[in-house]
């Protein structure tokens, strides 16, 4: 089964790196957010990638073209311009990036890669900058016994927002903070399993979660997964950093083996 991974997007404004680097190629322990998702599929053997791209999407086509040369130790002979690679590490993945467009919607880009996914039974779509532990595997296992066209990963509300509670008259009130009403609120995790026949409902300008999952929801091929552990988008420098931090402490919940 194939991942798509949706990496189009605009410049990356949370991080120091430099202006003109698209978002999920932004490191976190010197490697760029778009290896370590690819990392956390691969554990589930998910090893086959259609990478997205739009803004400086040649950064990630070089990054993946010179795989070798970022993974591993090099000797430049300037003078004979040779290239001796010491301890050769690299993964074990195929990686398919395409240019889907500057502007496009995430709708629009999945349709841009259709002639890569006519073969796919199903596929999985992600975002690239979005970092969870969802047990792909057990994901995958619903997705097949639910027999929707869409399986979507549903996630707990995370940061520093609080689920707050409003009276008939539209006042606050604090005294009423009920858990029942955390434990019901549930956020779209950008992460789904869509059936192959999803494509045919992909014309146009086409909003794919505004347009497409409302439509397929009114006929009931909307499933979901609710998804309790670890999951965050790297929206801000305070989100980057908190990933820096679990990296440099050896605690990634996103990678079960470093």
């Amino acid at each position: 089964m194939k991942v798509v991974i949706l990496a189009g997007g605009q410049k990356s404004t949370i991080s120091d790196m430099g202006e003109n680097i698209p978002k999920p190629m932004v490191e976190i322990g010197g490697r760029p957010i778009l290896w370590h998702i690819m990392k956390h599929f691969a554990q589930y053997g998910l090893k086959e990638f259609i990478v997205c791209g739009g803004y400086r999407v040649d950064t990630i086509k070089e990054y993946f073209t010179d795989f070798y040369i970022y993974e591993s130790d090099i000797t430049v002979d300037l003078e004979k311009n040779t290239v001796e690679i010491h301890k050769k590490r690299t993964e074990d993945w195929k990686v398919t990036v395409v240019d889907t467009g500057l502007n496009a919607t995430p709708g629009q880009r999945i349709q841009a890669i259709g002639e890569y996914l006519k073969e796919e039974r199903s596929f999985l779509v992600t975002y690239g900058d979005c970092l969870s532990d969802v047990d792909e595997a057990a994901l995958l296992d619903t997705h097949g016994k639910n027999g929707k066209l869409v399986t979507l990963v549903m996630a707990k509300p995370q940061g520093r927002k609080q689920l707050l509670t409003i009276d008939k008259d539209n006042l606050l009130d604090y005294d009423n903070l009920s858990p029942v009403v955390a434990d019901v609120a549930w956020v779209n995790a950008d992460c789904f399993v869509l059936d192959g026949k999803v494509l045919e409902y992909l014309q146009g300008d086409c909003n794919l979660e505004e347009q497409v999952f409302r439509a397929l929801s009114r006929l009931g091929q909307v499933a979901t997964y609710r998804h309790e552990g670890y999951w965050t988008t790297l929206e801000t420098k305070r989100d980057l950093v908190g990933a820096e931090m679990l990296w440099r402490e050896g605690r990634v919940p996103w990678i079960r083996e470093r």
